[in-house]
This record gives C-alpha cells, sequence and structure tokens, in this order.
C-alpha cells in the first residue's frame, strides 16, 4: 500500500526449494514480494539471470541484511548476473567482482526499474573507490615488550608458520599479554583471505557498516564459560561460533584446561 501496489485478495502460496534446507532470515521478503507482484501481473519483466536479496520494512524500504557478502559470492558461482540488494549493503556485495550490484532503496522503487520508468543505477566500483580502511592495530605491539624473548621467539615462529602455541606458567608472568600482541605481528591477509573472514562476520551479523571489508586479522578470546555452541558454532539457528570468528587469526583460550 505504502509502494501504491496491491495485494492479491486471494489465498497465495509460496514454495521454497529445495524443501530439505532449512530456509530463515529476512532476505526472502523482496523477491517474495517480487514473485508476489509478478504472479499477480502487477509487474511484467524479465528476472531472469537476476537474485534478489533483501529485508522489506512495513513502509516498504528494503532494510539492511546480514550476509550479504556470501550471497553475493554465491550468485557469481551460479552464473547469476545481476544482484539486487539493500542499498546499505551495496558496498558490502561489491566486494564480489564479475556480478552487476543494483542497489534498492525500496520496493516501490524497485517496481518502478522493473517495469522501465526509473532505472536503477547499478553499483559503481570505481567511483565508490576502496572499501574503508580499518585503523591501524590498536593493540598490544609486539616490539612493547620488555623481556620474555624465548617465549617471544616461539610465537614468532608460530606466527610465520601458522602453528598452534601452548604457553604454561605462573600467574603474572606475561602469556596473556604476549598471546594479546601476537596479531601485531602476523603478516597482511591476502585479498582473499579478508574475503574469507568478511564471509564469516557478515553472516554473524557482526560486520562495520563502515567498513565493508575486514583487512585485520582477527583475535578472539572467549571465556572459558561459553557454551560448546558458543565456541564451535551451531546452535537453534546456527551461527558460526569463536572458531570460526577467528578464522585467519588468533583464537585465545586463557585457562584452557577450564574449557569443557
Amino acid at each position: 500500500r505504502n509502494c501504491g501496489l496491491t495485494f492479491p485478495q486471494k489465498r497465495i502460496t509460496v514454495n521454497l526449494a529445495p524443501a530439505d534446507i532449512r530456509k530463515e532470515g529476512p532476505s526472502y521478503d523482496l523477491p517474495i514480494a517480487i514473485g508476489i507482484l509478478m504472479a499477480s501481473e502487477q509487474v511484467t519483466a524479465d528476472v531472469s539471470g537476476s537474485l534478489f536479496l533483501g529485508e522489506l520494512s512495513l513502509d516498504g524500504q528494503v532494510r539492511h541484511t546480514h550476509g550479504i557478502l556470501p550471497m553475493a559470492a554465491l550468485a557469481r558461482e551460479k552464473g547469476i548476473g545481476s544482484v539486487f540488494v539493500p542499498a546499505a549493503d551495496g558496498g558490502e556485495a561489491a566486494l564480489i567482482g564479475e556480478v552487476e550490484i543494483m542497489p534498492v532503496a525500496s520496493l516501490g522503487q524497485l517496481t518502478a526499474h522493473l517495469q522501465g520508468l526509473a532505472p536503477i543505477a547499478p553499483f559503481d566500483r570505481e567511483t565508490a573507490g576502496a572499501p574503508t580502511a580499518e585503523p591501524s592495530w590498536e593493540g598490544v605491539d609486539f616490539c612493547h615488550i620488555k623481556g620474555q624473548e624465548h617465549v617471544k621467539r616461539g610465537l614468532e615462529v608460530a606466527a610465520a608458520g601458522g602453528h598452534n602455541v601452548l604457553m604454561s606458567g605462573p600467574p603474572g608472568a606475561g602469556k596473556t599479554l604476549l598471546a594479546r600482541a601476537l596479531p601485531s605481528i602476523l603478516p597482511p591477509m591476502a585479498s582473499e583471505e579478508a574475503l574469507e573472514v568478511t564471509k564469516v562476520y557478515s553472516v554473524s551479523g557482526l560486520l562495520p557498516s563502515d567498513r565493508p571489508l575486514i583487512t585485520q586479522r582477527p583475535f578472539r578470546a572467549p571465556h572459558h564459560t561459553i557454551s560448546n555452541a558458543g565456541l564451535v558454532g551451531g546452535g537453534r539457528k546456527p551461527r558460526p561460533g569463536e572458531i570460526s570468528l577467528s578464522h585467519r587469526g588468533v583464537l585465545f583460550l586463557d585457562e584452557l584446561p577450564e574449557f569443557g
């Protein structure tokens, strides 16, 4: 109604296939709305080769939706040429090349585009420029730690080779400080690594709105009282756990024997 459209006065059945895959989340709002409009012949357009993603508010606005980046990546793998996403998520989706990203602000704007009345301009990657860089490392810098040369040497080897480390010692020896400084000596992430990490944070809803690409290696330090689902992921509504959130970075398990 807010977009000048009419909901059909009849029973509507929406079939989401395949049936063996659980569907959840608000990203289905926009494609279901477009399907209803096309089935009721309020909109006539060729949408083959297009993917629609986004949550609809009660006034017809297309709202920010989690997980846009991995869905855009899958669209490229499936040979989909155009992806319609919430305008707020255009920069995130545009990280995936070889796909035309169409930022949509409202259902009314999208229907006008499909009817040829007011075409939506594709997201311009060149005009937008590179994603905003994350601030420099604000944690403990490895070079500021004095002493513990043998432990620091071990951490340097672990950082260079991507090895696991087990530190043991009395309280106050500096184990936690050294662990928190480890990300400062890790090599910068390659572009593919940054995309991998960003996909995980996008699905989790932890991606900052002003920085669509995570370029710093993550550091995660969960408390030993964390649940199994919180650590390894899962739950009634599966979400990435701390292990996944530390992908390509550092997972620090302080008081390791207490985890259980």
